[in-house]
């Protein structure tokens, strides 16, 4: 199905900023880059078609697709005492060709 069936959602400015949390800069999603991909880490809450509204209002791009990975958290010992990440939640923003969002910019 394409997105064009749904409702559109829309989002305020400010919950934009609340749901799009930073761009993942790693090898992996550089990489993807090349393909029109961007990756950002999203709360645990957020659904796709609210990562969309929130990717297009903020950045003024088309999107394509959506895809998010979740990650539960691990157990990590420091010092002998037990301890836990955060789970998070990926999301993998596909562009529509002839959009692009520069995250290297301020590195």
């Amino acid at each position: 199905m394409s997105w064009k069936y749904y409702r559109p959602v829309r989002v305020s400015p400010g919950a934009a900023c609340d749901i799009i949390l930073r761009p993942v800069v790693t090898e992996k999603s550089v990489r993807g880059s090349e393909f029109n991909q961007v990756t950002f880490r999203v709360p645990v809450s957020a659904t796709k078609p609210v990562i969309r509204a929130a990717v297009e209002q903020l950045f003024e791009v088309k999107v394509r697709s959506v895809n998010t990975v979740r990650r539960k958290g691990k157990v990590k010992r420091f010092r002998g005492r037990t301890g836990r990440q955060a789970d998070y939640k990926k999301a993998i923003v596909c562009l529509e060709d002839g959009h692009f969002i520069d995250i290297a910019t301020g590195i």
